[in-house]
């Protein structure tokens, strides 16, 4: 494949942008290329600006549940474009999201719109100060909440992929705030809160990590949080941004059956538009303003696009239930496939997965957490994605990244998915 237009794009805007791109989750650095430039996409394929084509698992980094241009999506868009795009005052769509979240989720009783998983997460986390009295936040190595200062401590993402292991600027006093523990380590849950107990305003995590890789939780771990949590009085918050609505039409808390005090939402409640939620028990959110003294406010939240885009895909996915089904299978047989083809050649490969979020590790151990993402061979997964890039295969550009599986993927994308990891990993043997 040729990328003369993406090389010469890709120079171009490094003379305005750092780096040369808006998020370091797309600079390609860590895989040994340059980044390619997207012009359209179609279910689940997508086209860069010299013509390539590509089936695509990345899916804007997971919003894209039902795949590019999904009718539904586009239909509510367009009728919205013929009323205004933002108001700066409220609608009557964004109540219909709000209530249509409130129905599934079963955390959330109430649900405050704002326009990103970063602001979702930063105002979660103010909320469970606010409500506690309490200052210290717990969080886990590998879990990634968005750039807020204060939980960019051992976080996985963007950092993981450039090897940055806490970010500059973050003040001392912030980071002090905050607690990192090794992920699925309920012993070391259990010690903080006896050392720190009446201390911890809040514990974040994912309950399904998606940012150094696919990471699920080992049986027991979400519950056993719970409880310490609420023997202690602390706020636990689920960070479901990347798996609200794609694990299971309820995220991940109603599919390990863990219910958390806040839930954060992001990506699939967007359906592919920049939008972000945080909500939970009615006496916690009720401290957020004008109610309560939490002050959290933004110009665009609820905004008449965004909104569309999450009420369309919400509506589908409820409605169409044989999505999550159909993922599933997808999934399983893309994991199968590939962990075969890698067998066959003596790759040491090891794959997590849960539903459509799926990670295959150049390692020959399970990855339970961050300590064990961080010995993979990041180099042999360079070689992997530019041999899969250079067949059409579009994949996350980083081993600490998950691959989505959506609807819009047959079963002759899988298995020419598989063909080509096949393909690659002889070309890496």
């Amino acid at each position: 494949m040729e990328h003369d237009r993406s090389s010469a794009l890709f120079a171009k805007a490094r003379r305005s942008i750092p780096g040369g791109v808006n998020s370091p989750a797309r600079a390609f650095k860590s895989v040994g290329r340059e980044p390619v430039f997207i012009t359209r996409g179609d279910g689940c394929r997508i086209w860069d600006t010299d013509r390539n084509e590509y089936i695509d698992f990345v899916g804007s980094w997971g919003p894209l549940l039902l795949g590019h241009r999904h009718p539904a999506v586009i239909a509510a868009l367009a009728e919205v474009l013929e009323r205004g795009t933002s108001f700066g005052a409220p609608t009557e769509a964004e109540v219909e999201l709000a209530n249509l979240i409130v129905g599934i989720v079963p955390s959330v009783e109430m649900v405050r719109l704002v326009n990103s998983g970063t602001e979702a997460t930063m105002s979660a986390l103010r909320v469970a100060r606010g409500f506690t009295g309490r200052d210290m936040a717990v969080k886990f190595a590998g879990n990634y909440h968005g750039h807020v200062d204060s939980l960019l401590v051992k976080a996985g993402s963007g950092l993981a992929t450039l090897g940055i292991s806490d970010s500059a600027g973050v003040p001392d006093g912030f980071a002090k705030t905050t607690l990192p523990l090794p992920y699925n380590d309920i012993h070391a849950v259990e010690e903080a809160f006896s050392r720190h107990g009446g201390e911890i305003a809040a514990v974040i995590l994912e309950p399904v990590v998606g940012n150094m890789g696919c990471v699920p939780p080992m049986s027991g771990f979400l519950q056993r949080v719970r409880d310490l949590c609420s023997r202690d009085g602390a706020v636990l918050i689920f960070d479901e941004v990347m798996t609200g609505f794609r694990v299971a039409l309820g995220g991940a808390q109603s599919l390990y059956g863990v219910t958390p005090d806040l839930t954060t939402l992001g990506k699939v409640i967007g359906g592919g538009l920049p939008i972000g939620a945080f909500g939970g028990r009615r006496e916690i959110m009720e401290q957020v303003a004008p109610v309560g003294s939490v002050y959290q406010a933004g110009t665009l939240s609820g905004n008449p696009l965004a909104v569309a885009g999450g009420l369309s895909t919400l509506r589908y996915l409820r409605d169409n239930p044989e999505v999550y089904e159909r993922v599933e299978e997808s999934g399983a047989r893309m994991q199968t496939g590939v962990m075969e083809a890698a067998g066959q050649v003596g790759i040491a490969l090891t794959s997590n997965r849960v539903g459509s979020m799926l990670t295959f590790f150049f390692s020959s151990e399970e990855i339970r957490d961050w300590d064990g993402a961080a010995t993979c061979d990041t180099e042999a997964f360079g070689r992997y994605f530019r041999e899969m890039l250079a067949q059409g295969i579009y994949l996350p550009c980083s081993q600490y990244e998950a691959l989505f599986i959506g609807a819009c993927h047959s079963d002759v994308d899988i298995d020419r998915a598989i063909e080509c990891a096949r393909n690659a990993f002889r070309a890496i043997a």
